[in-house]
């Protein structure tokens, strides 16, 4: 049986203020309970501490560098063969890339305690932007896990 595929895609409406798809998905994912509207304030605030901060270039462009630095290649999946379960290294794919990216980003944003969540987000994407930081890290983490796992790679089907 095929999967159907979702609608979700085609009902992705950008978002209002930079008319990027990408910013509309990673504020639908920020949101919680429902609140679109508090989502898209952070997600301004994180944007406007990030012109302050970056003025070699536009706040999306540093979003979508961000986004992309933390995107992971390779990942490690877990295979039962023979009885046995092992972490098999595969690719992935882009949308969960970007999936995985954007959840990567949003935890380290949320770990951070002390500060207002756009303060975080903001920190936190710049410093994916220059390659540094808390999703970096996670990411950095995945590609040794499937590194360290490479000796598995024939069982990937």
């Amino acid at each position: 049986m095929s999967k159907k595929a979702t609608a979700s895609i085609d009902q992705l409406k950008p978002d209002p203020k930079f008319n990027s798809k990408l910013a509309g998905k990673f504020i639908n994912c920020m949101m919680l309970k429902g609140k679109k509207s508090i989502a898209q304030k952070m997600f301004c605030q994180a944007m406007d501490i990030i012109a302050e901060k970056e003025k070699s270039k536009t706040p999306i462009e540093v979003f979508e560098t961000a986004i992309n630095n933390v995107k992971p290649m390779i990942e490690v999946r877990s295979k039962r063969v023979g009885g046995a379960s092992y972490q098999v290294p595969m690719q992935v794919n882009s949308k969960r890339q970007q999936s995985l990216a954007i959840r990567w980003i949003l935890e380290a944003a949320r770990n951070v305690k002390g500060k207002a969540m756009h303060e975080c987000l903001a920190a936190e994407l710049l410093e994916a932007y220059q390659g540094k930081g808390g999703a970096m890290m996670t990411r950095e983490n995945v590609h040794k896990m499937a590194e360290a796992n490479k000796a598995f790679a024939h069982f990937a089907w």
